[in-house]
């Protein structure tokens, strides 16, 4: 019987005095990860039994909120290109991406 390997993702909070994130770091040894700095994250877990998506989204009291609207655009971004590779609907996935488009237009994150 072979050993399966096991990878481990492990994220630090730091707070303040009222529980505010001041810090975010993360480890990923497998893919050369330790200790990087993050201004602010977005996990999304689903729960198969109850059929619902499971959410922690934190991000630092010093995030720029020119910052958070990039953040925010890629990561539409990233979910179109991930929904298209996990179902394969061509279709969908190009809305979504002209949402994306619309987006970064409406919070003028395109060059002029």
């Amino acid at each position: 019987m072979s050993k399966k390997h096991v990878s481990d993702i492990n994220i630090r909070v730091e707070l303040d005095d009222n529980r505010v994130p001041e810090k975010i770091l993360w480890n990923a040894k497998d893919g050369g990860v330790e200790a990087a700095a993050a201004k602010a994250m977005l996990l999304s877990i689903w729960d198969h039994k109850a059929q619902e998506t499971l959410r922690i989204d934190l991000w630092t009291k010093d995030m720029p909120v020119d910052e958070m609207k990039k953040f925010f655009h890629q990561t539409l971004v990233a979910m179109a290109d991930t929904f298209e590779r996990a179902t394969q609907d061509e279709k969908m996935s190009a809305t979504m991406r002209d949402f994306c488009e619309y987006f970064a237009e409406k919070m003028e994150l395109l060059e002029k």
